[in-house]
């Protein structure tokens, strides 16, 4: 799920378009992802088929989160750039729709009876104590009473929030320490990093078969949300320090059909001492991505219709990701409902679900989003 990054480029300095783009393209494989992931949960927890291993768009969003992070702030820390005026920049980027995805998470909840997934009736007070803690971004702990859903997520009003929680962690050791680190340094915390997100891959730590952790603050699971964003956001950064532009044509289509491919490769089944998905998962994060994230950061759109998409596929990929899911509660609960299993008995509700999901992040983000950080900006920030 994608982190708003773009967000971070100041004005003096040019976006880079193709991120934009492909962090929406991800989010937009991320929601097609969640459909048959709610097949597989109305199925009873069968594996994920078509798109399996969509769930790597969350590392590939904290390689560019980190990438453009430090591509917009390393340089003016000390000079125009205070801790407070980050922390102001990036609340007024990330809160907003964290908010709107707590509220619409919580209509969607009381719509829906305000019971848990097993049927059990949850207390009003518990669901809007479960709201209140969401508005403020504070993690519900596995069987608290505001664990509404009875799932063990940190947001039980949208489940996907758990990797915003995460960048929000990012963001504050970058502020706090890292962006003070020299390139040796921050080679160090790769390095390190690097070498326990792979024993979380490579030995699958937690038993699931794939690198699926962080979204509850069960056991190991939260070490290993914490190293699946650390890892990826501060290679992010040492790719920007180092980057040098290489000469490369069609960047854009190039990366995108390489995340869809990606993406769509079957579950790999198996042991060889090691995980055989973990050992593919981590080809994809400790190799292609970052390699996707240089070829993107080099390209340029040369034509109207890949600007185009560029930037609609960045604009609505953040909204995407943060109001989706609401969405995604009525879904999974219609497919359980009916007992649809498969994706030929449900396709046309699938495409339905899928263009409202892109239709709400838009009219998120024009109605909602950009209005209020254009009047928190104003009121909160100073030009510098």
């Amino acid at each position: 799920m994608p982190r708003p990054s773009s967000a971070a480029y100041t004005d003096s300095k040019p976006h880079y378009e193709i991120l934009d783009g492909l962090r929406g393209v991800a989010a937009l494989l991320v929601v097609f992802y969640h459909i048959f992931e709610g097949l597989s949960f109305a199925a009873g927890g069968t594996l994920i088929t078509t798109l399996n291993h969509g769930y790597l768009a969350v590392d590939f969003f904290f390689i560019l989160s980190g990438f453009v992070i430090a591509y917009a702030y390393d340089d003016r820390w000390g000079r125009s750039l205070t801790l407070g005026n980050f922390f102001k920049r990036r609340l007024i980027r990330l809160h907003p729709l964290i908010v709107l995805g707590a509220v619409l998470g919580v209509v969607s909840y009381l719509l829906q009876g305000s019971v848990m997934w097993d049927g059990t009736q949850v207390a009003t007070s518990m669901v809007m104590l479960a709201l209140l803690c969401a508005l403020f971004f504070i993690p519900a702990a596995p069987g608290a009473c505001y664990d509404i859903r009875g799932n063990a997520e940190m947001f039980p009003l949208n489940g996907p929030s758990w990797s915003l929680f995460f960048e929000y962690i990012g963001n504050l050791l970058y502020a706090l320490f890292i962006h003070r680190l020299g390139n040796k340094g921050l080679a160090v915390l790769v390095t390190l990093t690097g070498a326990g997100l792979a024993w979380f891959t490579l030995f699958d730590v937690v038993g699931y078969g794939m690198i699926g952790v962080g979204w509850t603050l069960d056991g190991l699971n939260f070490f290993g949300g914490l190293l699946r964003m650390l890892f990826p956001f501060s290679l992010g950064m040492l790719l920007a320090r180092k980057f040098r532009p290489v000469r490369v044509r069609g960047a854009f289509w190039i990366c995108s059909a390489a995340l869809l491919a990606l993406f769509s490769v079957p579950y790999v089944e198996g042991r060889a001492g090691v995980s055989l998905n973990g050992l593919y998962e981590s080809a994809c994060i400790f190799l292609i991505f970052p390699a996707l994230v240089w070829i993107g950061a080099s390209g340029k759109t040369t034509d109207r219709r890949s600007t185009l998409v560029c930037k609609f596929s960045g604009d609505i990929s953040y909204p995407l990701y943060a109001v989706h899911y609401p969405v995604m509660y009525f879904f999974y609960a219609w497919l359980i409902d009916n007992k649809h299993y498969t994706f030929g008995e449900i396709w046309p509700m699938a495409l339905a679900v899928y263009a409202g999901s892109v239709l709400l992040a838009y009219a998120a983000l024009k109605l909602y989003d950009e209005p209020i950080r254009k009047r928190l900006t104003k009121r909160f920030l100073k030009k510098k």
